[in-house]
Order: structure tokens, then sequence, then C-alpha cells
């Protein structure tokens, strides 16, 4: 959300410092066309960028001075990183007698802001002096942008989001001028942001709407709310940019999502029908992507009841596990208890069990997934699902700094919590290594079937509990 942020106050700061330049430029009663040429030079030296104004250049006077530019676009480096079809600057009539030009309102319509980060970490609209730079002051009493879009896209992780029908108000915009460094430091301002639709590696998020407000370097975004699998979450945003390191603290939570739509990001099939409820209290530090990820800590959690599992019976696959072993349960496991974490770590993994059902349906009692996240890695604490006759629970954790399965063992458990069946999943999380299942209980029956995994049972039959938490075994 930080780099969210910062790109908005990017893009409406290049049309800002444009449209000074041209009403500082502009006298009355002339041919404003005249000064296109001249406007536009000035404002690329001035931007550091190309800009160009494709279509006309006017001036109004009610209810007050009013600059417009018509189809505006700035561009560097040969790419396009902004356009607007139409922007307004409203300008206080007085102070122009005393030779100031004090800007009232601005308002950009129809924008379209494109912003790309290469393999090399750098953004398609800064400078080779960018980070020693000196920005000018600002005290502007409203921008708004209306009917906007916002196109970001990552080269160096892959990632990126287009945001859609987006319009934002900001009020109170001081910026005392310095170092671009500290533009966070030393910005102030109020804002409201809302967009209809914003799409992210094949998931949708619609109806977001931010309130931030921002002062002395702390920006509180609260309350967020979109609405995402159906259902709609809210949540808040703290970006503390007042010290040396950026400090950020989120909170997200959304009850009764559909665990429908939440399958419809990996298949049109209808895989399951029922609701969850999700929640993640995380704060992190630093100025990368790569430091935020290292410094991550707090809780996630996905819990559910009664959910139904379209195309498999998960009970009848277990009781013939034994002899035929062409079911995995990290199949299940990667869906139902690793949730919307699921998702981001099994990319590079194909869930056949799943998606090539082999007829039925499965109701899924309860899912709990708890998470603890530790300096970028999430560790299972209570993660397990039960069905109408067996439960699967999880241990391991989540490397999100390097991007790999740590120690993730799924297991098919029994009433004491004792593993009949461990299966092992290892590597990358684009490129996963399911290992083949190790049966140490026989599924039919109570006697037990020792392999070489069998060193780890205590003496004396007892076996080793793999399993303790809040999930019941079926009555």
């Amino acid at each position: 959300m930080s780099r969210s942020l910062k790109i908005i106050l990017f893009a409406v700061g290049g049309f800002v410092g444009l449209l000074v330049i041209a009403a500082a430029a502009l006298p009355l009663f002339v041919d404003a066309d005249a000064y296109k040429p001249w406007l536009e030079t000035t404002s690329s030296e001035s931007l550091g960028m190309e800009v160009r104004v494709g279509g006309r250049l006017g001036i109004g006077f009610f209810p007050g001075l009013l600059v417009t530019l018509e189809d505006v676009h700035i561009r560097n480096r040969g790419a396009e990183v902004a356009s607007a079809k139409e922007a307004r600057l409203g300008i206080d009539l007085l102070p122009l007698l005393q030779k100031e030009v004090r800007i009232g309102k601005i308002a950009l319509k129809h924008a379209r802001i494109s912003i790309q980060r290469d393999r090399d970490g750098r953004f398609n609209f800064e400078k080779p002096e960018a980070a020693e730079g000196m920005l000018p002051a600002l005290d502007l009493e409203k921008v708004s942008l209306s009917d906007g879009s916002l196109l970001y896209a990552d080269k160096q992780s892959g990632e990126g989001f287009e945001a859609g029908d987006c319009s934002l108000e900001v009020y109170g915009v001081q910026f005392s001028g310095g170092k671009r460094s500290d533009l966070m430091k030393n910005l102030s301002l109020t804002a409201e942001l809302a967009c209809g639709e914003i799409r992210k590696n094949g998931l949708t998020v619609s109806g977001l709407k931010v309130s931030a407000d921002g002062k002395n370097g702390v920006f509180d975004l609260k309350p967020a709310t979109m609405r995402t699998f159906g259902a709609q979450g809210s949540g808040s945003i703290q970006a503390d940019f007042s010290g040396a390191v950026p400090l950020y603290h989120v909170r997200y939570s959304v009850s009764q999502f559909h665990i429908g739509e939440y399958f419809k990001t990996r298949s049109p099939k209808k895989i399951a029908e029922g609701s969850m409820d999700f929640s993640a209290n995380l704060s992190m530090r630093g100025k990368t992507v790569n430091e935020i990820k290292q410094t991550a800590e707090g809780q996630i959690s996905l819990r559910g009841k009664n959910l139904t599992l379209n195309g498999s019976d998960l009970d009848l696959e277990f009781s013939r596990f034994e002899s035929s072993q062409s079911f995995n349960l990290v199949d299940v496991g990667a869906f139902f208890v690793a949730g919307p974490l699921g998702l981001v770590v099994t990319k590079g993994y194909n869930f056949a069990s799943i998606f090539q059902g082999s007829g039925g349906s499965s109701r899924i009692r309860t899912v709990v997934s708890d998470w603890k996240v530790e300096r970028g890695v999430a560790h299972a604490q209570d993660v397990a699902m039960a069905t109408n006759e067996n439960r699967i629970a999880l241990h391991g954790g989540l490397d999100f700094v390097n991007e790999r399965f740590s120690d993730v063992t799924m297991a098919l458990i029994d009433a004491k919590g004792c593993a009949r069946v461990l299966q092992k999943i290892r590597g990358t999380f684009q490129k996963p290594v399911v290992e083949k299942p190790n049966i140490l209980k026989s599924i039919g029956g109570p006697a037990l079937k020792l392999f070489k995994q069998g060193r780890d049972f205590f003496p004396g039959g007892e076996c080793k509990v793999f399993y303790a938490g809040s999930v019941a075994p079926p009555k």
C-alpha cells in the first residue's frame, strides 16, 4: 500500500507541477494556444520528462480563473507514464494582482497512470539524479481525480496490479520543499480514494474505499474497505516515515467470504461451497520489498465450518488410500488448510486430485488455519481440517523471504492425533516438490504398519502425537 500511495502522489504531483507552470505563464486576454510550445518545453525541463499537450489550452473566468489543458501526456525514456483527457486548474484572482499564483483547485479527468519498475529496481518516472533531487514547496487546497486508472508492473518481482474506475480527492496538501527522499516525512494531507475494481494475478477486488490522513511523516489509512470473494472486508494501514526506516502496520479481516469464489482463481469448476473468515495483523519495516518481507511479524488466521467439496469424496478416498495411493494430501491441504496462503505458495503446483475428482462430495466439518509470522516466515500454529470421518493436519513453515517451503508436512491423523499417513512438500513456491506419501498406520484397521519412519515413534507402541490443536476428532 505504501508503494501505491507513493505512485498516486507522484502522478498527482507531476500534473500539479505542469499546471502551476501553465498558470504562471498565461497572460490574460491572449491566444492561449500560442503558448503551448513554450509550456511543453518548460514543463518537460521541470519534470525531467517529455510533456505534450495534444488538445487546446484555454482560460475561463467563472467562478474564478480557470486554466484548462486537454489531452495531456507525460513520457519518460520513450514510455508513457501518465495521461489525462482534461486537466483543470482553479486559481484565486486577487493574489494575481500581487503577481502571486495561488492554486485553489486542481481536477484531472480520465487520467491514466502507468508505472513500471525494471529489473534493476528503477521506476519509469525516475531521473538519474532523482534520489538527490530537490522538490518545490506545495500548498494546495484540493486536488481531485475522476474516472482514473492505474497500471503497475514490477519486472523485478514479476508482480503487478491494475486498478480502474478510480476517484481521488485530496485536501490540504502541504510540503515545505526539500529532498525527494524527505517527501513522505514532511508531507501533510487528507484524502479519500475509491476504485471500482483492482485486478492482480487472477484475483479481483471491487469497491475499494480508503480514507487517509497524513501528518509529520505518519499516514493512517482507515478505514480501508473492499469486497473480495463475495464478502465485505475492512482494515487499516499505518505507514510511519518519520524515522530512518519506514514502519508499517497492516490489519485486515473479512467475514463469511465465499469459498467458491476463492476457488475460481484456479478453476472455473464449482469446486467448493460455504463461507470462511480471514484475518491478518502484521507489522514490518524497510525501504525495499525484500527488507519488508524479512521483517514481517504478526498473525494470520483462516477459519470455517460446514463447507462442501464437490467432485470428490475425501472419506472414500482416504479409506482406499492404502491400496491405491493415488491421492495427494497436499492437494486438499493447500486449499483448505493453508487457505489464502495456499494460493501464493502453490503457484507452480497442479492440483490434479481436486480439479479431477473421482465424483461425489465431501463435508468439511471444520477448518482452522492459524499462523504466526516471524522474520518473513509463516509458522503453522494450529492448522488442521476435519471431514465426517477423518482429520488432516499440517506442520512446518512458509518462507516468504526465500519463497520456499520450510519442513512442511501434511498428515492424515487418528483420534489421538497420531499420524497415519505423512506427506512432505519441499522446494520453492514456483517449483514445489511433493514427496510420495508414507503410510505409518493402517487406515482400514488398528494394526500398525511401520516403515523406516517408525523410528520416530515412542517405545511401547505409543505413537508420537502429530497434532494436538483445536480441531476435534470425528465422533
